[in-house]
């Protein structure tokens, strides 16, 4: 009797175990789908970084939303302007002699460097060697914090600059 007690004991907990691993994967199943799908929908959507992305970018290094070089820093101030990332009127000054210094006063001399091309798209050159489209990043708040943060970081960048 103690015999059978115990098997069926022991076959009570492996069948409880089976249960519940077997749960928990179907768990981790929908759970691994629904995050798979969110992903989808969020890169079918276009609304930019993932969450996770964007607060890296916030919290990173400023090597992360620094130009690389000084054209494509003037060429985003441009963008930053233009999209009202950053007070125009604390712009202008810094971003004028920014491009007198480097001989972009006139709309011939602004098409010839790329980066600076680049940068009144709005595709940040990072000092991390990577290209960051700041369009591309969404209109979340978060999103928008980058943005900005980009943008206060690259006029820093170039008032730096000019006065070196």
């Amino acid at each position: 009797m103690k015999k059978t007690k115990a098997a069926l004991g022991a076959s009570l907990l492996i069948t409880t175990a089976l249960w519940s691993t077997a749960n928990a994967a179907s768990w981790q199943d929908n759970l691994s789908s629904a995050a798979n799908q969110l992903s989808q929908n969020s890169a079918q959507s276009g609304s930019g970084l993932s969450l996770s992305s964007l607060t890296h970018l916030l919290n990173g290094g400023n090597q992360a939303l620094n130009a690389n070089n000084m054209n494509n820093a003037a060429g985003i101030l441009q963008y930053c302007t233009q999209q009202k990332l950053v007070s125009s009127s604390g712009t202008a000054g810094i971003k004028e002699k920014l491009f007198d210094k480097l001989g972009l006063s006139n709309a011939q001399q602004q098409k010839q460097p790329a980066e600076f091309q680049q940068g009144l798209s709005g595709l940040l050159n990072t000092g991390k060697g990577e290209q960051l489209n700041l369009g591309a990043l969404g209109q979340s708040p978060l999103a928008e914090k980058v943005k900005t943060k980009a943008c206060d970081l690259v006029l820093k960048q170039g008032a730096k600059f000019i006065s070196g």
